[in-house]
């Protein structure tokens, strides 16, 4: 452990590892990233691994576009092959109010470069078989979103980061941070005490408490949820695109051989449990059963859970403390944040460096509660 460091950045997963590499790569000395545990052990390496820029939110839209093109090139540079697949994202409709709000959304989309339309039920269908169109109305597709390995993602940025300059350490908890005067002193460690005057919170579900550390409040909640893949699937179409039923959520892309398939769960109750359950299978098997029955008879071969880190509109932290200068903050994507990763990476890099951010992320400061929400309607 060194004992100063120009930049501490808290939290190994997509975030915090893409925000080392940026601003290693960008000449930045002496950037320190801690995690507690394995480098992506938290959300990252436990998410389904969908990448899209199909929101309704402008920044959103900009921010996934841009981390899609970064993850276009990922093979190049940091230099590593994360297996992406770009078999589109499928939206299914079956609300005429959802129906609307998609039009709207598909609008603003092409408006910002993103090659997303509305398609009928038919279309839908073609493009992927194994739902059923009973009910639908339509359907909103991306050709350009795809899904790729997070696992990978990690290993690349943190090769890279490393390969930069950055001082990349695991195994190491955050046990405090000294603030004086509203400026940031230092990070204390389980390995020691570190000098620093800026310090990123990119700690997903955990930020809150990393936040209060520093007297900051991050309104950000642990959600659980779960996952699971199938064994081999009958009659799979390889280009099977990221399908998502809106009304129920239940999602699904193709896995190897079978698929992987998830959906929330309206009674989940904020905490920090990973602990596999049942509860939410009935529901998971009507959803199933209703809009994609072909996989009724397929059986589970999987599955594990993750934790959503969700604030209260459902869009993402970004910015710098009011209250505390150059704590920074990139949390509670509520979902989102392994697709947005590079670009919030490079984001935060312009915020360190005092220098106007490639995208535009004021909007999504801490302090927008104050006013109100930001609306997102692309969730799942």
């Amino acid at each position: 452990m060194p004992d100063r460091a120009s930049v501490v950045v808290i939290g190994g997963g997509v975030i915090g590892l893409s925000t080392a590499y940026h601003l290693a790569r960008a000449g930045v000395p002496d950037v320190l990233l801690l995690e507690r545990d394995d480098l992506g052990s938290g959300s990252t390496c436990k998410a389904a691994g969908g990448v899209r820029a199909m929101f309704s939110d402008p920044v959103n839209v900009e921010l996934g576009l841009r981390s899609l093109r970064a993850f276009e090139t990922f093979g190049e540079e940091p230099g590593q092959e994360i297996d992406l697949h770009r078999s589109g994202y499928l939206f299914l409709l079956d609300d005429p109010g959802d129906v609307a709000d998609f039009e709207a959304a598909v609008a603003l989309q092409n408006s910002l470069g993103v090659p997303s339309r509305m398609v009928s039920p038919g279309e839908a269908q073609a493009l992927s078989p194994l739902i059923s169109t009973d009910g639908l109305l339509a359907a909103a597709w991306s050709p350009g979103d795809g899904h790729c390995t997070p696992e990978a993602v990690v290993l690349g940025y943190a090769a890279g980061a490393r390969r930069a300059g950055a001082r990349v350490v695991n195994r190491c908890a955050v046990t405090g941070i000294e603030v004086d005067g509203g400026e940031v002193r230092a990070v204390l460690t389980d390995h020691g005490r570190v000098l620093t005057d800026t310090v990123l919170c990119a700690a997903g579900a955990w930020s809150a408490a990393v936040g209060e550390m520093a007297g900051v409040d991050l309104p950000v909640v642990p959600l659980r949820r779960q996952i699971l893949t199938t064994e081999p699937t009958p009659g799979l179409d390889p280009a099977t695109p990221f399908t998502i039923d809106f009304t129920t959520s239940l999602y699904f892309h193709r896995e190897g051989p079978g698929l992987l398939v998830g959906m929330s769960d309206p009674d989940e109750q904020p905490g920090f449990s990973l602990a596999r359950t049942d509860a939410w299978l009935p529901r998971l098997g009507a959803a199933i059963e209703r809009r994609v029955p072909a996989l009724a008879d397929v059986g589970i071969a999987s599955g594990w859970a993750g934790l959503y880190e969700m604030t209260p509109d459902h869009n993402a932290l970004v910015g710098e403390a009011a209250g505390v200068s150059r704590f920074l903050y990139a949390t509670g994507f509520s979902g989102h944040g392994f697709l947005m990763g590079p670009a919030i990476g490079e984001v935060v890099r312009d915020l360190v460096l005092g220098r106007p951010p490639v995208v535009d992320v004021s909007g999504l400061s801490v302090d927008r509660f104050a006013a109100g929400v930001r609306p997102e309607r692309n969730i799942v």
